[in-house]
């Protein structure tokens, strides 16, 4: 009898594990799975939407290059050449401070100065900082035996006006949550890393890029990657490979109770016995599921935090095109006093999403410090964005077209001492047989981590069940 698997959540964490379980069945691995989404649409926030010529992202548009585990599967998938990069000759940044759009300096790196004189010549930062800046290459070595928050370490190097202008804007964009909750360990482990051993974060920058291996002949490799359709061309050439009899749409699990060594998955009316059981949910779903069965395992997750985004996309003529400035787009801090966290200036970012003579221009609202956004009304919030960017890129124009997205608890929080529950959690699954957990609460928020989660979950699965060799 073939091993039955059931994965709980279609998001791209559990189409990613049933891609990787449907090649082992495929290469003669004698199983079965069954995936279960509780939406009617699977791919979760990976949706792609055609406008009047211009190509919109109601979630994630891009992943880092240097994370190469989405990368892998698109080409795994047939989407090969279907890859494309970001347009990083436009790749400058504006910083809203005063309530003017102020660039970047040349040489930040996520935020560290690897480049003293652009640094000293920028009006974003005041003087103090800037000597901040500058004693912060003399930082000896320090291990920091604890954890601690982004807005700590920064702070600790390069003052409380760094925070504010950089790391907060560029942590509500990647996370959607603050500096002062975020830890170190979990999202910027680099940075501890390089403060043990070099002490300052601009000297240990500028020694991690001399180690680099130079590369071959060529343009250097683009910041983000995306493709020529979409993120959501990713979910539909997945489920192009998965048999649609082992995909159950528009199921709610229910319940799940470990039974002669498996798992039974009670949805709707009807309940199904499974050899090994994945749950690729958020957190929270996930601790709502394991509560009868583990209760110290479903606290665990139900402690990880979530935060809730908000999207509008608006497309533009010409006239709006050539007004503004160029580069990718702009970051608030939250002491401009703005609703809008940061806006992308997409027809720069991806020149081919949008025609040459279209601007489309992509805001987010929400994070962590303003979840409310999601419980105002759809023509409040555009309303919003229509003020927040007349006032700050002086656009009267209305649009041609808008899309607005709301996304409740997308992106997990990974909070001071996230490593050490992430171990607790690890440690409890391992007390119940058959059972992996994927999905972006654990070592990642991006697309790419998420993928690499669903992969890792379907390698322990068939260890689990016994068709492979172990995995730790």
């Amino acid at each position: 009898m073939p091993k039955r698997i059931a994965i709980i959540g279609g998001g791209i964490s559990g189409l990613s594990a049933a891609f990787a379980l449907e090649e082992k069945r495929r290469a003669g691995v004698p199983l079965q799975y069954v995936l279960y989404e509780a939406h009617p649409r699977l791919g979760g926030v990976l949706v792609t939407e055609r406008v009047e010529g211009c190509l919109i992202e109601a979630g994630p548009d891009s992943f880092l290059t240097e994370k190469p585990w989405a990368a892998d599967l698109c080409r795994q998938i047939g989407l090969g050449d279907q890859l494309i990069g970001s347009n990083d000759s436009q790749r400058k940044t504006y910083i809203l401070t005063k309530g003017k759009l102020v660039l970047m300096p040349e040489g930040l790196m996520f935020m560290v100065p690897t480049k003293i004189l652009p640094t000293i010549f920028s009006p974003l930062f005041s003087m103090r900082t800037k000597l901040r800046m500058a004693q912060e290459w003399f930082h000896p070595p320090q291990q920091t035996k604890t954890d601690e928050t982004v807005a700590e370490m920064v702070e600790r190097h390069y003052g409380a006006e760094m925070v504010d202008l950089l790391a907060d804007p560029l942590l509500s964009g990647v996370y959607g949550g603050e500096a002062s909750q975020l830890s170190v360990r979990a999202v910027l482990p680099r940075f501890a890393d390089m403060e043990s051993k070099h002490g300052s974060l601009g000297r240990g920058m500028l020694s991690s890029r001399k180690k680099m291996p130079a590369g071959a002949k060529g343009p250097p490799t683009p910041l983000f990657s995306s493709l020529k359709e979409g993120m959501q061309q990713m979910v539909d050439a997945l489920l192009v490979r998965l048999d649609t009899n082992f995909l159950r749409p528009s199921t709610l699990v229910q319940s799940l109770i470990p039974q002669n060594g498996g798992w039974t998955v009670s949805a709707g009316y009807r309940s199904d016995q499974f050899d090994g059981l994945i749950i690729a949910t958020p957190a929270p779903a996930a601790s709502a599921l394991l509560h009868m069965t583990d209760e110290n395992l479903s606290r665990e997750l139900g402690e990880i935090r979530y935060s809730s985004s908000v999207t509008s996309t608006r497309g533009y003529d010409d006239n709006v095109r050539r007004a503004l400035p160029p580069g990718f787009g702009f970051l608030a801090p939250r002491s401009e006093g703005r609703r809008m966290l940061a806006a992308t200036f997409v027809h720069n970012k991806f020149p081919h999403r949008a025609p040459d003579d279209r601007a489309l221009i992509r805001c987010f609202l929400g994070g962590s410090r303003d979840e409310h956004i999601l419980r105002i009304s759809d023509t409040e919030i555009i309303q919003i964005v229509r003020d927040e960017l007349k006032e700050i890129l002086g656009i009267a124009a209305e649009p041609l077209f808008a899309r607005l997205y709301k996304w409740k608890g997308a992106m997990a929080q990974y909070g001071v001492g996230h490593l050490e529950r992430v171990q607790r959690i690890e440690s409890l699954r391992k007390g119940l047989p058959g059972l992996v957990l994927a999905g972006n609460a654990f070592n990642g928020i991006g697309v790419p981590d998420c993928v690499r989660s669903g992969k890792e979950a379907a390698n322990k699965v068939l260890a689990a069940v016994g068709l492979e060799e172990s995995v730790a």
